[in-house]
């Protein structure tokens, strides 16, 4: 049986039909969800795309945190499921509090878009595992409120546990504290990140490299071996 991956759109995203292709290049099945329904659909992970959602007003991430497909999206993370958050997403999961820390505007107080070399910090999570510990990838990133910060315990407590995901390599984009680029929370189903992966699946658009294909196979492999 294919593995379903369900993508929210939520007003004002963008990327929910890149992701969706992404998902289907892995060879798994894209579902869009609707940031009203509470319905997963019977999906087997979740990805919170990118884009400005409900205009980022308030804070990035901070209206959609709301929506009722997140109260099933939380229930359902907290039990197990898989959720990737991209950009956006990752706002929205620190929002929900199923990541820690929070996502501030850029240090220089501009937007962002470049392609950014990174370094795999942990590879055993749920989206990462068809990664190499420490490898260093490309993928395109494009924020505004890219700066992730927490406070010294929690930073620590990530450095320890081996939680930072992703980290920013050559050069620091937005500020984000210790250089970090994304995370997982404990057990490893969520993760967020600000760069997009799902513009690193073919050769011929983002970094014209592949380097993002990884998140969606690594998913799809889990869930076939699950």
């Amino acid at each position: 049986m294919t593995a379903r991956i369900g993508v929210v759109t939520f007003p004002g995203s963008l990327d929910d039909r890149d992701t969706q292709r992404a998902i289907r290049l892995a060879g798994a099945e894209p579902v869009a969800l609707w940031h009203k329904d509470k319905d997963l659909k019977q999906v087997d992970a979740v990805v919170l795309c990118g884009g400005f959602s409900y205009g980022d007003y308030l804070r990035a991430g901070a209206i959609a945190r709301f929506s009722p497909v997140m109260d099933t999206v939380i229930e359902q993370a907290r039990a197990g499921l898989p959720v990737l958050g991209i950009c956006n997403g990752f706002q929205i999961l620190t929002e929900a509090h199923l990541l820690p820390g929070a996502m501030l505007g850029n240090d220089h107080l501009h937007f962002i878009c470049r392609d950014q070399k990174l370094r795999v910090e942990n590879a055993s999570t749920a989206w990462t595992s068809d990664y190499e510990q420490g490898q260093e990838i490309h993928i395109p990133l494009k924020n505004m409120d890219g700066r992730y910060v927490a406070d010294r315990y929690t930073l620590d407590k990530l450095e320890a546990e081996g939680r930072v995901a992703f980290r920013y390599l050559d050069f620091n984009p937005n500020g984000s504290l210790n250089d970090i680029a994304g995370i997982t929370n404990e057990a490893g189903n969520v993760v967020g990140l600000m760069p997009h992966p799902e513009h690193a699946v073919e050769p011929l658009i983002g970094t014209g490299r592949t380097d993002g294909l990884p998140f969606f196979t690594s998913i799809l492999k889990k869930l076939v071996n699950a």
